[in-house]
């Protein structure tokens, strides 16, 4: 009967934990036995617990993991040497970071090379499953250094089904690779492909060029929300091949889906995440919704968006048919993706591989919960770092997206995310990366944050930007609180900066970010409430048509302020969740796009066109440095009601030499004086647009009540 437990906490410290059901001791020797030689382990303190006594005792060597070691005392009791949490130190993770892109099945004709990282293993195989779940051949791996496991197997193996089979601490475990490019139905094994069978024609060549992420118009939809309204004209409804289709029609012949796409002349669609993950059954018929923020294997696409998600090869061919579906319309994809947590920690691969390595532990030695789903990712571990960084450069490599939006971004570390952005930018510096910097309790000290207040620590990396979204529309936790669209007026100030894209522009007032660059301007999202929705809850007494102008003034805000303008899909024809905050598992009826609804406001989409229009051919709106901005911006505030800025001396910037806009969210026009006896030219007026000009106007102009007006003057 074994009196005792080891357990290896640092490279030299291990912890004895001594029931108190042993005979009583007198003297206390311990022994480290390596199978070489025998060393006398020092005990440096000793702590009485319920029904323990904990032993802290010295190693007078490091001790080599991933070998067979006995802990023995004075009487020749002993018991096996156990991993604890110094797979958790410093030292760990410098001694066994493998910097080799080799992870994972790597394949050829002729043979295929499986490598896993699992230094904490005592033993490890490789598991060959055929299709019904049964093993049919078991392979040895070998340890090599850094506590990578590998085996070279001769001939061609694509198409196998497999799994590692992983011993610590004497618990055997079989997990699905973590560096998998390819699952079976449902994610259950990893599946050996051969990607050149996966090669679709590439059309980069149809993108225009991207300077700035201030050029980008992003437009947020969901795979399967975008197509499976039964009026979206698709064949292959809530599937990625959706996005290929072209010439789908809707009710009374409208334009939707891919062709509505390119008339409404956004630069990026982002998607939110296509990776594989949990709460959709992929071998059932039945209809099932998640927004798939429960990542299970990251480098591999979602089975359900797939017309046969049986096949391993068809999910990865027709996600790669989508992306270049898009690019061929000169439109550009964002990829929203989850490495701040996993979907369930006790059954994730990460877990089984390496235990206790690849997430958070808070100071009683339990897993963090900043994410609210149990469990965050140790991003500032070597290890872990690699591995976002390796599957971000895959997604370029293989699948050639555009960017990333990083969900819950504030989880990740600031080093972390630097160095994405650096392995970006050896890329592609063209590829846009923006996440949510909310500060979440997880136990990363502050300052390493990735998170809104570190954002002068993350150059070249945005955030959705909360203090523009509020201002505009009140808080998203209290819907009968109103913003400036809904007539609330105390946010006003807040404005001076957030047309600015939100950088410092007065002594008085801190910008929340050094560029423009960072500003991710918004005020709906998948996420909470839409637009309309929370209007009609905080503008209740008000006619629809009223709220429909309100809902104009925020696009208009969005689109015409210095930053990056995000779009969440439908707003220009007021999509409505009825009144659902928190849609990710609700049914198509909640989450689609209704294309009918699109039919029905069909004349409001020619003003959110001009407004994309307008920004897209005028530089002066998109302006990409602090500097830039700071030497053409001046804010209006004429009066409490009317609110807006004056872009001036713009002649080596843009075609019009100043510009104004304003943004009245009051219930009566109101007069604006202009500062000269110039002609100025009408572009935007109320409902009305013209990239040319509607009419020239001097000394004074009227705006119409929840409107929106911009003034221009050309060069002379």
């Amino acid at each position: 009967m074994n009196w005792f437990e080891a357990y290896l906490d640092e490279m030299d410290i291990v912890t004895i934990l001594f029931s108190k059901e042993t005979p009583s001791l007198n003297n206390h020797e311990f022994y480290l036995h390596d199978g070489v030689q025998r060393h006398s382990l020092t005990v440096i303190k000793k702590e009485e617990l319920v029904t323990e006594t904990k032993f802290t005792c010295k190693s007078p060597v490091d001790i080599e993991i991933g070998k067979f070691n006995l802990v023995s005392d004075l009487f020749g009791n002993q018991t096996e040497l156990l991993i604890g949490s110094v797979i958790r130190t410093k030292k760990f993770d410098q001694l066994y970071y493998y910097s080799g892109n080799d992870l994972g099945a790597n394949y050829s004709l002729t043979e295929t090379t499986f490598k896993v990282w699992a230094p904490s293993a005592e033993d490890a195989s490789l598991l060959f499953y055929n299709k019904r779940g049964t093993i049919y051949q078991m392979f040895s791996l070998a340890r090599e250094e850094k506590g990578v496991w590998s085996i070279t197997l001769h001939g061609n193996y694509d198409g196998y089904f497999y799994r590692y089979n992983v011993c610590v601490n004497k618990v055997w475990r079989e997990a699905v690779d973590p560096y998998a490019k390819a699952v079976s139905v449902n994610g259950e094994y990893g599946v050996v492909v051969d990607l050149s069978k996966t090669t679709v024609p590439k059309y980069s060549q149809y993108l225009p060029p991207f300077k700035s992420p201030t050029d980008a118009i992003i437009y947020e939809t969901h795979i399967r929300d975008f197509s499976i309204h039964p009026e979206s004209g698709v064949k292959n409804k809530g599937k990625y091949v959706a996005f290929c289709e072209e010439g789908t029609k809707g009710p009374y012949e409208c334009k939707t889906c891919l062709d509505y796409l390119v008339d409404l002349g956004i630069t990026h669609v982002e998607l939110l995440p296509f990776n594989d993950f949990e709460g959709i059954d992929e071998s059932s018929n039945q209809d099932q919704y998640n927004w798939g923020y429960n990542p299970v294997h990251y480098n591999v696409p979602e089975g359900s968006y797939a017309t046969d998600p049986y096949d391993p090869y068809v999910r990865i061919r027709e996600t790669k048919e989508m992306i270049e579906a898009l690019h061929q319309k000169g439109i550009r994809v964002i990829m929203d993706v989850v490495y701040n947590h996993v979907y369930m920690r006790e059954y994730s691969s990460f877990r089984k591989i390496v235990p206790g390595y690849y997430f958070r532990f808070n100071e009683f030695g339990l897993p963090s919960d900043g994410t609210g789903v149990g469990n965050d990712i140790a991003s500032e571990r070597l290890m872990v770092k690699k591995f976002i960084i390796d599957s971000v450069q895959y997604w370029i490599k293989e699948y050639n997206v555009d960017g990333f939006r990083f969900d819950l971004m504030g989880i990740l570390d600031i080093e972390t995310m630097n160095a994405v952005r650096q392995k970006i930018d050896e890329i592609d510096p063209s590829i846009i990366m923006l996440g949510e910097g909310w500060n979440l309790d997880t136990p990363l000290p502050e300052e390493e944050k990735a998170i809104i207040k570190n954002a002068e620590k993350l150059p070249r990396i945005a955030h959705f930007n909360d203090v523009f979204r509020n201002s505009v529309k009140g808080s998203i936790f209290d819907l009968l609180e109103q913003g400036f669209i809904s007539g609330d007026i105390r946010y006003n100030d807040n404005f001076k900066m957030l047309f600015a894209g939100s950088i410092t522009i007065t002594k008085e007032m801190d910008g929340l970010f050094q560029s423009p660059q960072q500003s991710v301007n918004y005020v709906e999202c998948h996420d909470n409430h839409t637009l309309w929705d929370k209007l009609e809850i905080s503008n209740a007494d008000e006619s629809l048509e009223i709220r429909r102008k309100r809902q104009y003034l925020a696009i208009a805000i969005v689109l015409l302020s210095q930053g990056i303008p995000f779009l969440h899909s439908g707003m220009e024809f007021f999509r409505t969740k009825y009144g659902e905050s928190n849609s990710y598992n609700k049914p198509d009826n909640i989450n689609q796009l209704d294309w009918a609804r699109k039919n029905m406001y069909e004349n409001y989409i020619p003003l959110f066109q001009a407004l994309i229009a307008i920004r897209k051919a005028h530089p002066a709106f998109r302006l990409s440095t602090s500097e830039e901005i700071q030497r053409h911006y001046k804010w209006l505030a004429p009066s409490p009601n009317l609110i807006g800025f004056l872009l001036h001396d713009l002649d080596e910037i843009d075609t019009w030499e100043n510009i104004i806009v304003l943004f009245n969210n009051g219930v009566l026009p109101k007069e604006y004086l202009l500062d000269d006896c110039d002609q100025w030219i009408i572009a935007v007026s109320g409902d009305k647009a013209d990239l040319n000009g509607i009419e020239q106007i001097t000394k004074k102009v009227m705006i119409e009540p929840l409107s929106t007006m911009i003034l221009f003057k050309t060069k002379i």
